[in-house]
Formats: structure tokens, C-alpha cells, sequence
């Protein structure tokens, strides 16, 4: 890998021959932790992702997460710029080195303090950075996978809006042949682990024994981004809150609450997407070519929304 770490004193780490060091911890997880540390040399912030490796298959997993990094050089996907592996005491760990995006966060962090503050996201916003996520999201799958785990809080945001899709982990190939009640079963239970609840298409809640499975399970969690991005909530967070059933909520069509203060287009936009039937839903090219459309016509569409 040509990479090498030590752990030094003094809250100092290695890697690659570049000297880190430890500034606080940013977030924890149920596999894994980030910290925030500083090139020595550079100054410069950067994310340490420390995914805890229990078996030969979670160090899989991470090499997976690892290998799904290197295959992009997008500005809409978070890239890795070092990475090792260390075994310590009989355990293994993944160090993820990631450039630290501090400037607003998540999407979702944003669209939290919109809510508390009593208002929302302008559509011209919601266009710029969908349409980014989307771009993102285009590039993923026109390499033949897809990411499985989108949502607002695996979205940054910089200073100038851009979004750029994080947490590649739950990445796999795209196209997945169902064979038999067996495999479907197998896809059924990975994705209850790998997939948020809320944001998982309805065709991972009961995968058939013969079908495929493809891309298009993203562009339901898009759907369910860009309800979130209008509404301030996703879609059937509620739903799983009151402990009822997202399983079957999701096989009814999204309603939209009215009045809603956004464009015709943009709600049509939005029930386009969030299609239960997989056959039915659009791609990805044709969702861009939809937002850069409603960016065209419409540039200043919300004018009575700060």
C-alpha cells in the first residue's frame, strides 16, 4: 500500500511519512470513530476515520471502503488522501486519513438549524446543491455502482454550498441478480445493516427471490434527500419515529403537504423520483437533466424565502 503509521507520544501520529497530530474527536459511530488532526507540516485540517476491524471480514469491508475512495476524483465525493492498516494487541484497525470539510457541516446540521430557526431552504439553494448531490451521485453510478446509504448527514457542505457525498462504506456494484429465496434473504439482511431505514427503497425492505436490484435504490434515497431539503424532514423519519412501519409506508405515494411555498416543477420533480416501483423510476442523467432544466427556467424561483 506504500503506506506506514506509528502511534508517537504527545498525541502525534504517522502516516506515509507525514507527521499528524491529534486535535479532538469530531464523531463516534457503533465500527467506527473520526478525529480531527493537523498536518504538522502543512497546517492543514484533515478527518482521521478509525474503522475497528472484528474479523478478517470488517477488514474487507474497510479495504472495500478504501478501494471505492481511490476510484473517484470528483468534486461532489469526499476523497482519500491516506490510509493504512494497524494491528495492535490482536485487533485491527482501518485509519481513513479524509480532508476535513468544517465549514457548515452535514446537510442535515444545516437543515436542522433552518428548522429551529422557524424557516427554510430558498429552491434557488435547493437546486445548487441537489444538483451537486446529483452529480456525485451520476459519477458513482456511471462507474457501475452505487453508494446504498445516501442521505442529509452523509452529505458535507463547504463555505460555497458544494456538496460533496461521504461514509462510501455500504458502496457496492450496482446491478445484484437475485437468485432464489436464499440470496434474497442474504441482500434483505445486509441492507437492514447497511442501509438507513428511512431512506432505504422499498424494494431492499422485501427483496423477491428473482429480480435484480440495481442503481436505482439511490435515486429513491435522493428522493427522500430532496423531500428532506423542502420539508426540513425526511419523508418517513416520522414514520420510524412512531415506531409504525416504513416497510409499508414506502409502498404508498409520497404526499407532499400542502400548501407548499416551492415551484410546480420542483414538486413534480420530487413525486418523479420517489416511485415504489423500481422499473418505474427515472435515472440519474435524467434527474440532472431535469434540475439543470428548472435551474434555466426558473433562477429565482423562491422570492419570498429568506
Amino acid at each position: 500500500m506504500g503506506q506506514t503509521l506509528c502511534v508517537c507520544s504527545r498525541g502525534s501520529i504517522t502516516i506515509d511519512n507525514k507527521k499528524y497530530y491529534f486535535v479532538q474527536k469530531l464523531d463516534e459511530g457503533g465500527f467506527s470513530y473520526v478525529d480531527l488532526v493537523e498536518g504538522a507540516k502543512d497546517g492543514r485540517f484533515y478527518a482521521l476515520k478509525r474503522i475497528l476491524c472484528h474479523d478478517r471480514e470488517g477488514r474487507q469491508e474497510a479495504q472495500t471502503e478504501v478501494e471505492m475512495h481511490q476510484m473517484f476524483n470528483h468534486p461532489n465525493i469526499l476523497n482519500l488522501v491516506a490510509h493504512t492498516f494497524v494491528d495492535r494487541g490482536g485487533k485491527s484497525e482501518a485509519w481513513l486519513l479524509l480532508p476535513y470539510i468544517s465549514q457548515k457541516g452535514s446537510l442535515w446540521s444545516v437543515l436542522e438549524k433552518l428548522r429551529d430557526k422557524g424557516s427554510s431552504m430558498p429552491e434557488k439553494q435547493i437546486l445548487q446543491i441537489f444538483r451537486g448531490i446529483c452529480s456525485g451521485l451520476k459519477a458513482i453510478h456511471e462507474k457501475g455502482f452505487a453508494h446504498r446509504d445516501l442521505k442529509p448527514t452523509n452529505v458535507l457542505l463547504d463555505e460555497d454550498d458544494r456538496p460533496v457525498l461521504m461514509d462510501l462504506g455500504s458502496m457496492n456494484r450496482a446491478r445484484i441478480e437475485v437468485r432464489g429465496s436464499r440470496e434474497a434473504m442474504t441482500i434483505q439482511d445486509w441492507a437492514a445493516q447497511r442501509c438507513t431505514i428511512s431512506y432505504r427503497a422499498p424494494e431492499l425492505f422485501n427483496v423477491e427471490s428473482h429480480c435484480i436490484i440495481d442503481e436505482r435504490t439511490d435515486i429513491w434515497s435522493l428522493g427522500c434527500v430532496l423531500y428532506c431539503m423542502m420539508m426540513l424532514e425526511g419523508p418517513y423519519d416520522l414514520v420510524f419515529q412512531k415506531g409504525d412501519s416504513v416497510a409499508l409506508a414506502v409502498q404508498n405515494p409520497v404526499t407532499i403537504p400542502q400548501p407548499c411555498s416551492y415551484s410546480e416543477g420542483l414538486q413534480m420533480l420530487l413525486s418523479s423520483i420517489m416511485v415504489s416501483n423500481p422499473q418505474e423510476r427515472p435515472n440519474i442523467s435524467w434527474v440532472l437533466d431535469q434540475v439543470q432544466d428548472l435551474q434555466s427556467r426558473s433562477p429565482n424561483t423562491q422570492t419570498n424565502m429568506v
